[in-house]
């Protein structure tokens, strides 16, 4: 009962003065009945054994009580006493060489376990670097003799005991060593201190790596972004048909290839702002603050203007296909009609130029005048091509056609040409007609003549005029005639067939998009129900998202089909689809939407696990704000106004005029108020914009649903604090106000030590040292309430 006493530290009955059995008995059922109340089970251990020297009874009870009292308190990292305290030997040691603590008998048997463990505490004492392994006797007595001349720890064991047996006694060893724990209780204080430090810092150097990792992320997005917009609002047309569609098969191009990676780093943009701001709202860290220029609103902004640009380069493309497609069917035209134009007046100048008429006689003359004049009319019905030819030249330059020079200048040469035919016309006209008349006259002399061989000369003029008929050649162009009609037929016939494919290409790409499009928005009214409806635990819900997700990108083929049959209605220059109202910019957009959507909608849904599980949020809790947010936002568009926040958080009992009361979430800053007014929150406005500082750091005049479930839960959070942080600092320190780098190296981890070296401040005071590091400073800053 006294070594109970003294062992515990606390008082147990009075016991029995008598020198009786049954009163020795009784004194010992008391001790017993006091190492039960601690919660220790005593199997086959009783008063009357120890009562009458049963040895093995009495030795186990000796045990139990050092286990109880000197063993079983110790624990590191949540392990059971006896893993606890190898576990401590272990991380002692380590740094040591020819030092393997696995276990407490044999791994303790060259003594230089126990020299570690002394050397690493209180290095002045052993000079561990001349101890041998090979000389365990040298060892353990020095490791014994220190220990109980500077740590006032008894010599239990012998150095003989211990090296003459194979497996020395484990509960002997684990005692022995219990007392080096114990002695070393204030060096394990530094060390809690230093896991807690560690544990800070980590969770600092986590979030830097996500703040980095965001800064690199948003630089390269919004780089890519400045060099794109450029391109694609460049609107200086190409030449040819070829070149503009190479131009088209780019965008393509960029559509397919380029531009889904950089949706999903976009994604992937929001979806690491939203969870680095969970992790600093969680380990109470003040808001990330990206650099000017890299919000959230200012990627989205320069996405925008990037989308912008992309519309109005496609319309620019499809515009410039149909012009130059309009140009090439004109300039064809041309083509076609100066051809035949110029077939026509060939030979036309030489033949008006020709003098036939100086030698012909008056019938000649007759047959040439009829000619003539049958020229003329012909002359006259190609007066509407030229006009044509003319008109047709025009709008080539007016629509900008890139060969206008050479189609002017033939132009000229045919108006030059068709001018020049009309003077030597009536010039030719004149002149047979003045031969004509002189004929008249020299006819009248041989017109007696002519009486009297009437016969041979009417029948010689008949010859003559019928010769010359046939010279008019209508027959000839009756044949080129013949020849167009088989030629348009089969034009016909091609155009037909194209416009066959041209339909049946429309109903392909409609039979698909008119399934894909409603696809597409089914897919966001079900996301948009389960992120908001409250049908089981998060994980159900994140289960359902995450198989909506596998759903969601097995149906892509679906998309990338759709893109093909797109490509071939480009290719086929087929401008309209009355068959669906959607087009593939619909489709395009609808698809990034829904997986932006469902990859933002499951980041929400694991932040809210991580509020949960980190804020001790239970289900029903998380059912009552959820139920509260949904009744404010009646658009259904997952956020809040701050209006609407106020009233919400009213709605649920905060009094926000009263400061004693601080917690903060997310929706659009009207639906905000209005819930948290819902929740009893008596509303001063410079209160409330405290509030909406806090739960809407970017100033978007919206709440999310997660920043809400953190302002709900905001005082639940057990987080480390600048204080709890500066007095860790402090025992490493040894309770100066200061610390050196020394220090820091000897009680972090290398890394951790460093970060703190490079980021400390100086230290300033009037009680400081060369090389002093401020770490109080250090601590405020790692909390936001001073400046690294």
């Amino acid at each position: 009962m006294l070594l109970l006493e003294v062992i515990s530290g606390e008082r147990l009955a009075k016991p029995e003065r008598g020198k009786m059995r049954v009163h020795k008995i009784s004194n010992v059922n008391k001790a017993l009945d006091f190492i039960a109340s601690k919660g220790v089970k005593l199997v086959s251990i009783g008063a009357e054994e120890i009562v009458d020297g049963n040895a093995k009874m009495t030795l186990g009870m000796i045990w139990t009580i050092i286990l109880r009292f000197a063993i079983q308190d110790i624990s590191v990292e949540e392990t059971s006493a006896k893993e606890g305290l190898l576990l401590w030997c272990q991380r002692k040691t380590a740094p040591y060489k020819n030092v393997n603590i696995q276990n407490f008998h044999i791994s303790w048997k060259d003594g230089l376990g126990f020299c570690a463990l002394i050397h690493r505490h209180r290095p002045e004492l052993i000079d561990y670097g001349k101890l041998r392994k090979d000389d365990p006797m040298t060892n353990l007595n020095t490791a014994f003799d220190v220990a109980e001349k500077y740590l006032d720890i008894p010599k239990m064991l012998d150095a003989e005991d211990i090296v003459g047996t194979a497996r020395p006694d484990e509960k002997a060893i684990m005692t022995y060593v219990s007392s080096f724990y114990h002695a070393f209780s204030g060096a394990q204080k530094a060390e809690t201190a230093a896991n807690r430090i560690c544990k800070v810092l980590a969770v600092n150097q986590e979030n830097e790596q996500l703040m980095e990792d965001y800064e690199k992320l948003a630089s390269d997005l919004l780089e890519w972004i400045r060099r794109t917009i450029p391109w694609l609002e460049n609107r200086v047309p190409e030449n040819t048909m070829q070149a503009m569609q190479q131009k088209l098969e780019d965008f393509r191009d960029y559509r397919r290839l380029h531009k889904p990676p950089k949706v999903q780093e976009k994604c992937q943009l929001e979806i690491n702002f939203n969870t680095l701001q969970t992790k600093l709202r969680l380990s109470n860290r003040p808001a990330f603050m990206p650099s000017e220029g890299k919000m959230v609103s200012d990627i989205s902004n320069a996405w925008g203007g990037l989308e912008g640009a992309e519309k109005g380069y496609e319309e620019w493309l499809l515009n410039e296909i149909r012009r130059l497609e309009r140009l090439d069917h004109l300039a064809e035209k041309f083509r076609q009609k100066a051809a035949i134009h110029e077939a026509w007046t060939e030979g036309k100048e030489e033949m008006l130029q020709c003098r036939d008429y100086e030698t012909a006689s008056l019938s000649e003359i007759k047959a040439l005048l009829k000619k003539h004049e049958a020229f003329e009319s012909d002359l006259a019905a190609h007066q509407d091509r030229v006009e044509q030819i003319a008109a047709i030249a025009q709008e080539l330059n007016e629509l900008d056609y890139y060969d206008s020079p050479s189609v002017n200048a033939r132009c000229q040469r045919i108006c030059d040409q068709w001018d020049a035919l009309g003077a030597l016309t009536q010039k030719r006209s004149e002149a047979l007609q003045r031969t004509e008349k002189l004929l008249e006259t020299i006819d009248q002399l041989y017109l007696e003549f002519a009486k009297r061989a009437a016969p041979f000369n009417n029948w010689m003029e008949g010859a003559m005029e019928d010769l010359q008929d046939t010279f008019i050649v209508h027959t000839i162009e009756e044949i080129q005639v013949r020849q167009l009609v088989p030629q348009r037929d089969q034009a016909l016939i091609e155009e037909h067939a194209r416009q066959q494919n041209n339909e049946r290409l429309r109903r392909q790409f409609a039979n698909q998009a008119n399934v894909i499009g409603p696809w597409i928005q089914t897919k966001m009214e079900e996301i948009g129900r389960i992120s908001i409806e409250m049908h089981g635990t998060l994980e159900d819900q994140l289960t359902h998202l995450r198989q909506y997700e596998k759903s969601i990108v097995n149906y892509k083929p679906k998309i990338d089909q759709l893109e093909g049959d797109h490509q071939l209605i480009q290719e086929a220059l087929i401008f309209d689809n009355k068959h669906t109202n959607y087009t593939m910019e619909h489709i395009r957009v609808g698809w990034e939407q829904l997986l932006t959507t469902i990859a933002r909608t499951i980041n929400e849904i694991e932040n809210q696990i991580l509020t949960r599980d980190a804020k001790g949020i239970s289900q029903d809790q998380m059912n009552e704000f959820r139920a509260s947010f949904n009744h404010f936002d009646r658009d259904h568009s997952g956020t809040l106004g701050a209006e609407e926040f106020k009233a919400c958080l009213i709605s649920l009992g905060f009094d926000i005029a009263n400061d004693a009361q601080k917690r903060t979430g997310m929706m659009d800053a009207e639906d905000f108020k209005t819930c948290l007014i819902s929740m009893g929150y008596n509303l001063g406005e410079a209160e409330f914009s405290r509030i909406m500082s806090i739960v809407d750091p970017n100033r978007m005049g919206l709440v999310t649903f997660q920043a809400f479930i953190d302002f709900m839960s905001r005082e639940t959070a057990d987080t480390d604090t600048a204080d709890q942080v500066m007095a860790s600092f402090k025992v490493l320190a040894g309770d100066k106000n200061y610390i050196l780098a020394d220090e820091l190296r000897r009680e972090l981890p290398p890394d951790q030590a460093e970060y703190c070296i490079a980021r400390m401040a100086p230290y300033t005071g009037p009680d400081g040292v060369p090389g002093a590091l401020d770490y109080m400073s250090f601590s405020t800053a790692l909390y936001g309430e001073s400046d690294l």
